[in-house]
């Protein structure tokens, strides 16, 4: 029985705390400094991004389930954090989710919703699930300044089936580097993607930051 989750409003000690972790993520490097952040901003991640009013899942689920025909088919939510992503995709009618996370702290967070058919750790070497069944692999959040490389990108994009969905996004910071939007590009303009959407709007409204949200189908 799924749990009745919605987005809560931001504790005292949320506001006591803002930024704290907000201000560090976008600072670390490599994937063991990454998870130590993570794991350690767990107990309050949901609060502070909250506090900001973090769009970008919901803003990812509302694109990608416009692109996709059969939303009860599964959907791998890489790098699930806490879960956000999850009741995003959720509320938007997708009801077979997976998730797979770098943090054990933050996946206690995500299996606590009920909301995932399963939940697993990873680390940064390991190889990528198979993805021959999901309809989609949703990456929201995970690539780019403070969070996974670029080549990830890659990697995610090669692991789908033809037809199959990538959903992702770039923050502001992460749009500093305009390697990151080449990189769209090249797969769009290769033949290799077909781009379903690409939308730039909130991300982290309270903090001024932006995203841009894509949908990518393998060709």
């Amino acid at each position: 029985m799924r749990k009745d989750w919605t987005l809560q409003q931001p504790s005292d000690y949320a506001r006591r705390m803002s930024n704290t972790f907000l201000d560090k993520v976008y600072k670390v490097k490599g994937a063991e400094e990454t998870r130590t952040l993570y794991d350690a901003w767990s107990a309050s991640y949901e609060d502070e991004v909250g506090q900001n009013g973090y769009a970008t899942p919901g803003r990812c689920a509302k694109a990608l389930a416009q692109a996709v025909d059969d939303t009860s088919r599964p959907i791998l939510d890489f790098g699930c954090g806490t879960g956000l992503s999850g009741l995003a995709l959720t509320l938007s009618g997708f009801t077979t989710i997976d998730g797979v996370d770098l943090s054990k702290d933050m996946l206690a967070q995500a299996e606590a919703k009920e909301l995932y058919r399963s939940l697993h750790q990873i680390e940064a070497d390991d190889p990528l699930p198979d993805a021959t069944d999901y309809a989609a692999i949703c990456a929201i959040g995970v690539i780019g300044a403070g969070a996974a490389p670029l080549s990830l990108l890659d990697k995610l994009f090669e692991t789908l089936t033809p037809g199959a969905y990538l959903c992702f996004s770039f923050n502001d910071h992460t749009l500093e580097d305009p390697s990151f939007e080449a990189r769209v590009q090249d797969l769009i303009a290769s033949g290799a993607a077909r781009e379903n959407t690409r939308e730039y709007g909130d991300h982290l409204p309270g903090l001024n930051i932006n995203s841009v949200v894509y949908v990518l189908q393998k060709t």
